[in-house]
């Protein structure tokens, strides 16, 4: 009877020490399996409703927890939840009509979007004003290479290349869809996001909504952040504490997958470096400035709809806000190829669009104009764009015309703009393990090459 009593003794000690370990393991862990989960849910809501596709685990990066995530969609009721193993840091993504998806922890109030009218954007693919243009061989060719066609099927499908959209002129010469994607799919842009911001600011400034210079942009910023400024949020030079690395558990994934209101994370993070004069690249910096924004405006989600996305009649676009209804204006940008070469063509014609001219008139050359730094992670950013010519003056990309500059996002996403060829070119994509650029250089001087 003794011997019993202690065998139950130890079995039931033993049990509250695993319990124990396993709960603390979880609490530990638990804001890394928060990341993972609620990148799965956003991701499977936003390319199943946004994009209306049906395949949104080609779109999750190579992760240690992919095999235990657990997605389930209410179509119906606009909800998508992953968790692990269906027990486990569940995370909830919220769609809706007009502004996608939102985790959060229950339906956030976002008000109605402002309805876009495609009219007056000459690629849209609502109408057969713009049909697929026939091409020459050359041209053909670029396209190809773009794709990967002379590759083998492994290396075609690791470049991974989904659409290319080329304009000249103003005008739709070519484009290219991979299988499963047409012109009327919208697809995510990630950092493009931060280009389209900048366009966005510029507006505002056109407007008289904002400055550059306006700084103590936020009331509980007593301290020496009320001296960065909204041009040091564009530019990546606002000295916040950051670190871009995307991991599980960095502040970047911290703000996309943990944070309901993104802009005031970013804002209470701490000083590194005097503001204007160390340029790192951040993503908190361009969705801080969009809460900014919102809160100028009072258009709360809405904000891109007024401000960009309608004026230019990108039908397909979505801006994707966070909990607290501030546009997530690092990285949710979706819109259909078309309407991303659009938004190129908006910035080659420096801000003028069907007649008007929507953003200041220096706007653009100061948005390809680098300032110096003491130091930069990242050369040739300049004011959401960057520059092919770099700080030291040399080229980034040689094989390019000098004035070339662009738009660029994570996994392969490029809008790359040629004044002196009046040209723009589209490359989307999920190239999340080669390096892409050498394809988009080629595209671009076979685009070049082909069309004189």
């Amino acid at each position: 009877m003794h011997i019993l009593r202690r065998v139950i003794v130890i079995v039931a000690v033993t049990a509250l020490v695993l319990i124990a370990a396993f709960t603390g393991v979880y609490l530990w862990q638990q804001p890394i399996l928060l990341t993972g989960t609620g990148y799965a849910a956003h991701n499977a809501c936003a390319v199943t409703e946004v994009a209306g596709r049906d395949d949104p685990a080609t779109d999750l990066p190579p992760n240690p927890l992919v095999p235990y995530l657990q997605v389930d969609t209410d179509a119906n009721a606009g909800i998508t939840t992953a968790s692990i193993v269906g027990a486990l840091a569940h995370q909830t993504a919220w769609y809706a009509e007009g502004f996608g998806c939102t985790l959060a922890g229950q339906r956030p109030e976002l008000g109605e979007a402002t309805a876009i009218d495609p009219e007056g954007n000459p690629f849209t693919d609502a109408a057969a004003a713009a049909p697929t243009p026939e091409v020459d061989a050359a041209l053909e060719q670029a396209l190809s290479r773009a794709f990967g066609d002379e590759l083998a099927a492994s290396g075609a499908e690791a470049l991974g290349t989904r659409a290319v959209v080329v304009v000249k002129n103003g005008e739709l010469v070519a484009e290219r869809y991979a299988d499963g994607f047409d012109a009327s799919t919208p697809q995510l842009g990630w950092s493009m996001a931060k280009s389209v911001t900048g366009l966005m600011t510029g507006v505002l400034v056109k407007q008289g909504v904002v400055s550059l210079d306006d700084d103590h942009l936020r009331p509980e910023w007593t301290d020496e952040r009320a001296d960065i400024t909204v041009e040091d949020l564009l530019r990546m030079q606002s000295g916040l504490e950051w670190d871009e690395t995307y991991d599980l558990g960095t502040p970047i994934t911290r703000m996309l997958y943990l944070e309901p209101d993104m802009g005031a994370y970013v804002a209470s993070l701490p000083l590194e470096h005097e503001p204007g004069t160390f340029q790192e690249y951040s993503s908190g910096s361009t969705t801080l400035l969009c809460s900014v924004l919102t809160e100028r405006t009072g258009l709360g989600a809405d904000l891109p709809r007024q401000t960009i996305l309608g004026p230019l009649g990108l039908s397909s676009a979505v801006f994707e806000p966070d909990a607290a209804g501030t546009p997530v204006c690092s990285s949710y940008l979706w819109a259909t190829p078309r309407d991303w070469a659009a938004l190129g063509q908006f910035a080659l014609q420096n801000g003028e669009w069907n007649g008007e001219q929507l953003l200041p008139d220096d706007w653009m050359e100061r948005s390809l104009t680098n300032v110096e730094h003491e130091e930069t992670d990242d050369p040739g950013y300049a004011m959401g764009f960057r520059t092919n010519v770099l700080p030291d003056g040399g080229l980034r990309w040689p094989e390019l015309p000098e004035d070339t500059f662009h738009m660029s996002g994570h996994d392969g996403q490029k809008v790359i703009m040629v004044p002196s060829e009046n040209l723009v070119v589209v490359r989307m994509g999920f190239t999340p393990a080669v390096d892409d650029d050498a394809s988009e250089v080629q595209l671009v001087a076979d685009a070049i090459s082909a069309l004189g």
